[in-house]
């Protein structure tokens, strides 16, 4: 199994860095898993919000394998418990789909370029996250996941 994440901003504080970095760690004997950080834009420096979308979503694009199965976290989304989404991925292995992108927009959201390359939208509940935060709780839930799948202790 791999994992790619492929998020529009960089991790600023070292606490984001240090939790993100903790989850890799323990995940690496499960899953090949990676993080793709893209510039954010700036709405002011090229003409609003939508050209900032735009240009991260052209960004974005570039970096999904081909043949990825494409999973954007949306707060429209479908919800999952981590038994759930363990599950889910098992399954996703199971019918080939090994190489799994999961993709954190930026702050203005992301294109209808890239929700159309979405393969499924999953959120983690109705409420907001900030990105940093969103990207922490994603490798915890994959981390969780993968143990649930090998019948490890971890996820109660």
């Amino acid at each position: 199994m791999r994992f790619s994440i492929i998020a529009v901003g960089k991790l600023k504080e070292r606490f984001w860095t240090q939790a993100c970095g903790e989850y890799l760690k323990r995940l690496q004997p499960y899953a090949k898993t990676s993080v793709v950080e893209l510039a954010d834009v700036d709405p002011a420096r090229v003409g609003g919000e939508a050209a900032a979308v735009e240009r991260e979503g052209a960004a974005i694009l570039k970096v999904i394998p081909e043949r990825a199965y494409v999973v954007l976290l949306a707060i429209e989304g479908t919800q999952r418990s981590s038994e759930s989404l363990s599950a889910h991925i098992e399954d996703l292995a199971l019918s080939g789909r090994s190489e799994i992108v999961f993709v954190i927009g930026g702050s203005c959201g992301v294109s209808d370029v890239v929700r159309g390359r979405a393969n499924e939208t999953l959120s983690f509940g109705p409420i907001t996250l900030p990105h940093n935060l969103a990207r922490v709780v994603l490798l915890e839930q994959l981390y969780r996941a993968c143990k649930i799948s090998r019948g490890e202790p971890y996820h109660k």
